[in-house]
């Protein structure tokens, strides 16, 4: 297993390091997302917090390396990555396609005899719940159409043409993954389970996000946000609360 200095280089970014901190939080991103969607999170965790953003292969500085267009392949990578950084409680926080992948990268912790601190699931229905889904099949013109139906992708990288064809095979591999995911039944998960979702999300209806609570024998809750499938956009500072409430519960452990 690559120590952590390499793991921080290739797969995990840490924009706000805070090595003092109680806590490591692992921000999962979505589809066709990268690390730096989660810098805002980051840089507003506090001091007990420190946030490792999981960065993909095939999006920005990692632009060049092969893609992964499965769930397991990129759960068990991004679990190796993080292995190394389990010497205090972790929590994983994952958006759409990261939720899933948070959920599946948890599994692989409890396999190896760790329980996580706890899961917060934004923005995706529960992995035992499937939709048929085949973005990942469409032209370039209909994946595109896709980014801006959800509005997840940056606006100017939409509106620009060079770019948005240079980031479309990561992002089409990333629906790949999702849309050919299915879920193998299994063990129940130990660790709390948090479901995020917006109250207009096309991808999420409130039963699948209720769905989440069959996942884990530990605590459950749901929140639902106004908006659509990045209602977090809006409500960051809310769920920023919602999370470091979780840590002052594991301080007072």
């Amino acid at each position: 297993m690559s120590d952590k200095a390499e793991d921080n280089a290739l797969w995990i970014r840490r924009f706000h390091p805070r090595p003092d901190s109680d806590v490591r939080l692992v921000c999962l991103p979505h589809a066709g997302g990268s690390a730096s969607f989660f810098f805002p999170m980051s840089q507003a965790m506090p001091a007990s917090v420190d946030v490792l953003c999981v960065q993909y292969p095939g999006r920005q500085d990692r632009r060049l390396e092969p893609l992964i267009d499965n769930i397991p392949d990129l759960a068990d990578q991004v679990f190796a990555a993080l292995r190394p950084w389990a010497d205090r409680p972790m929590v994983l926080f994952g958006h759409s396609m990261g939720a899933t992948l948070a959920f599946e990268v948890a599994r692989r912790f409890e396999r190896a005899g760790i329980v996580l601190a706890g899961i917060y699931a934004s923005g995706r229905r529960a992995p035992s719940v499937p939709r048929t889904e085949t973005v990942h099949r469409r032209d370039d013109d209909g994946v595109i159409a896709e980014l801006r139906y959800l509005s997840g992708t940056d606006s100017e990288i939409l509106g620009d043409e060079e770019i948005l064809r240079m980031v479309l095979p990561a992002i089409r591999a990333d629906y790949t993954a999702i849309e050919t995911y299915a879920y193998e039944p299994g063990e129940l998960l130990h660790c709390p389970v948090v479901a995020l979702t917006g109250d207009e999300d096309p991808k999420v209806s409130l039963a699948e996000a209720e769905a989440w609570a069959d996942h884990t024998e530990g605590e459950f809750g749901l929140h639902v946000f106004t908006g659509g499938h990045f209602f977090l956009a809006s409500h960051q500072k809310e769920i920023n609360g919602l999370i470091t409430e979780r840590v002052r519960a594991l301080q007072s452990v």
